[in-house]
């Protein structure tokens, strides 16, 4: 068997895996290995933004997972798209750039015991990567307070609007949401439109930010591409326990061991991850004995407490407005989005998948937004399917920290096989009230005098189901994920079983082992994912090159 050997190997060059790389590799005496299973991101459709399209369920750029039958969807398997590429999910997500809510950071304080986590300190950790738009302009306090210009994560504006999306906004306002021109401030509640990850019209991807710049001025930062990773390599020492070493893969037919003289970290995301620690013989002990795989840790958090974002995706259809549905809908219409695209870098080739965002109380008790709203002057009946001919709008909704609990656990030893993916949306009560009031506020906001003159029809529940076990069902069959999965190897305080990493996420019973990845979250964050996993690798690369 071939052996390399490096200092840090980092499994995964996904969103927190770029940075890690970035980040362990500026000190010229550390020797870094980034792996990671797909390819280059090389692929044109990656970098145009509308190009999520021909990426999600591309094999080139894609997993391709598949969710189990989930009760609370009528028994439907969904779609559960997962980068595999350089860039990981960056590359094919919807570029939104949000932080959640300062109340999501107090709590993973609270859970771990650790002060780190609270969103001062996170706030500092977003603001170290962040190259905001806003810091062009004339000084200004207040964003100065919240945002950073120069880093190497870039937010920009969307570079299009759309009447429909203005009407909801102003809808929205007139049900009591206020307006929004900032969602990053620590709570989150208001209408406006999604400040998003591009440069120019161009998607800006953690390969770009984080790689890219340093590769050929790092000659101590290797990138392995094309690369499936076996297992980690485990040693026990007596009376000291056991030590992580290096990881055992493949790469293009060659059966590699890395050895790593500081650590290994696993950055392989919500699915990957716990996988290769179960895989690995560190679990669920039950599990691993029911695969044949030796138990090396008993650790039964592995693969528990998966939480993701279900959106409600309602339909309604309109009158006397121009919607992507109808300026799509010819050859001419899409020739000339092309070429506003190919002129100026905006329009709709230039859109995220949602452009209005807005985050609203489900109940008017709460002290926070627990709802978020993706609008889109779109309609069609599933990802991947052509638009609808007539005109209409989207307006999706999620209930923000959802109480529903699934799982990942790995298909089989084989480490080609498919992971078992349960998310169980909507079996908890709350969530299903939750879903039902959901539904209602969107109906009480379609129905202000805003959106009257566009004369709006409900197609998709259908205005004709009220009752609240209607509701249900019909969550049930048009809810979809909105690609968050998190939780699967959850921080936590050390007397807290469940936890699989501790708060600087070194792995429990293991040494020179981290996860650091959208995994180890306790809990959801109150929005898009992916910048909190940004923040959490800023956070962790400080903790690794301090040996703490």
């Amino acid at each position: 068997m071939v052996t390399a050997e490096f200092d840090y190997v980092v499994v995964g060059a996904g969103t927190a895996g770029c940075l890690l790389a970035n980040r362990l590799s500026a000190n010229p005496a550390h020797r870094v290995l980034l792996i990671e299973a797909g390819g280059p991101d090389n692929y044109p459709w990656i970098h145009i933004p509308v190009g999520y399209l021909y990426c999600i369920d591309n094999p080139r750029t894609d997993w391709r997972y598949r969710t189990a039958a989930v009760a609370g969807l009528q028994g439907r398997s969904l779609l559960y798209p997962r980068g595999r590429t350089l860039g990981g999910c960056s590359s094919i997500n919807g570029m939104i750039y949000m932080r959640g809510q300062a109340r999501d950071y107090a709590h993973w304080a609270a859970v771990t015991g650790d002060a780190a986590w609270n969103w001062e300190s996170c706030l500092h950790d977003f603001r170290a990567h962040e190259d905001h738009y806003r810091m062009a302009a004339p000084p200004n306090v207040a964003w100065q307070q919240f945002h950073a210009a120069g880093g190497e994560w870039r937010i920009e504006r969307q570079r299009l609007r759309w009447d429909i999306l203005d009407a909801f906004a102003e809808a929205a306002g007139q049900a009591g949401l206020p307006a929004s021109d900032d969602f990053n401030q620590g709570n989150n509640e208001g209408v406006g439109y999604f400040e998003v990850n591009q440069r120019s019209g161009w998607r800006w991807n953690a390969s770009k930010a984080f790689l890219r710049p340093i590769r050929r001025q790092r000659p101590n930062l290797e990138v392995w591409t094309g690369c499936t990773v076996d297992r980690l390599q485990l040693t026990s020492v007596p009376n000291q326990g056991l030590t992580c070493t290096g990881v055992t893969l493949r790469r293009e037919g060659t059966a590699i061991t890395v050895h790593a003289r500081r650590e290994v970290v696993l950055s392989a995301g919500a699915v990957g991850s716990p996988v290769i620690l179960q895989r690995s013989g560190l679990g669920p002990a039950e599990l691993l004995q029911a695969h044949g795989i030796p138990v090396q840790q008993h650790l039964p958090g592995v693969g528990q407490n998966l939480q993701d974002h279900l959106q409600l995706r309602m339909v309604f259809r309109v009158q006397g407005v121009k919607t992507l549905n109808t300026q799509a809908a010819s050859l001419w219409g899409k020739a000339m989005i092309g070429l506003q695209y190919l002129l100026t870098r905006s329009g709709p080739m230039s859109m995220a998948p949602s452009q209005l965002g807005a985050f609203a109380r489900s109940r008017p008790e709460l002290a926070w937004p627990d709802l978020q709203y993706h609008v889109q002057p779109l309609s069609l009946e599933a990802f991947g399917e052509p638009l609808h001919p007539f005109p209409a709008f989207t307006a999706s909704v999620c209930q923000l920290n959802p109480a529903s609990r699934g799982h990942i656990r790995l298909g089989s030893a084989d480490p080609d096989s498919a992971p078992v993916i349960q998310p169980d949306y909507l079996s908890a009560a709350e969530d299903q009230a939750t879903a039902v009031r959901a539904i209602t506020l969107t109906r009480q906001i379609v129905a202000q005098p805003a959106l009257a003159r566009f004369q709006p029809s409900e197609l998709k529940p259908g205005a004709s189901l009220t009752s609240a076990e209607a509701l249900v069902a019909a969550a049930g069959r048009i809810g979809t994920t909105i690609f968050h999965p998190v939780g699967t190897a959850r921080m936590g305080h050390p007397d807290d079983p469940q936890a699989v990493v501790d708060s600087h996420l070194r792995v429990r019973g293991v040494a020179r082992l981290r996860v650091v990845d959208a995994s180890v979250m306790p809990t959801i964050t109150s929005g898009n994912t992916n910048s909190p996993t940004l923040m959490i690798a800023e956070k962790a690369a400080r903790w690794i090159l301090a040996g703490t």
